[in-house]
C-alpha cells in the first residue's frame, strides 16, 4: 500500500493552520500577558451577561478543568469575578470586571490587527470563503 504524505490529510492541514494562527495570535496579544484562552474567555464575557462555567466552557472551547485553571488566573489578576447565581445559589456565574473590559478592549485592537494581516495576505474574498468553509465544516461534521 503506497504511503500517503501526511500533508495531504485534512486533519494535518487543519492542525497546521491552527498552529500558525495560534502562534500569530499569541504574538499579537503578548503585551497584555494573556493567553489565547484568556482572550477567548474575556471576549465572550465582554457582553457583561455573566456565564455559568458549563456555558462558558462550551463557548470558549475548553474542558472544565482547563477553564477552571484559566478562570483562577483571571480572577487573581482582577479581570473576572465569580458570583453565586441569584436564581440558584448552587450555581456559580463568571463576570468580567471593569479591568477585564479595559483589557479586552485593548486585546480587540491587537486581535483585529492580527486578523487584518491574515486577510491582507489571503484577500477579503478568500478570507470570507475560508470562514464559510470552516463554519460549514463545524456545522456538518459535528461529532456526536
Amino acid at each position: 500500500m503506497p504511503e500517503q504524505d501526511i500533508s495531504q490529510y485534512l486533519a494535518y492541514l487543519l492542525a497546521a493552520a491552527n498552529r500558525r494562527m495560534r502562534i500569530g495570535l499569541a504574538q499579537s496579544i503578548a503585551a497584555e500577558e494573556v493567553t489565547e484562552e484568556h482572550w477567548r474567555i474575556l471576549q465572550v464575557l465582554a457582553d457583561e451577561q455573566g456565564r455559568s462555567m458549563g456555558d462558558l466552557a462550551e463557548a470558549v472551547l475548553l474542558n472544565h478543568p482547563a477553564l477552571t485553571k484559566n478562570i483562577d488566573k483571571l480572577v487573581s489578576r482582577g479581570l473576572v469575578q465569580r458570583a453565586a447565581d441569584a436564581k440558584d445559589s448552587r450555581r456559580v456565574l463568571v463576570y468580567i470586571s471593569d479591568l477585564g473590559l479595559e483589557t479586552v478592549s485593548r486585546l480587540k485592537k491587537s486581535v483585529d490587527a492580527h486578523h487584518g494581516v491574515i486577510e491582507e495576505a489571503l484577500g477579503p474574498r478568500k478570507t470570507s470563503q475560508l470562514k464559510k468553509l470552516l463554519e460549514n465544516f463545524i456545522d456538518e461534521c459535528e461529532v456526536h
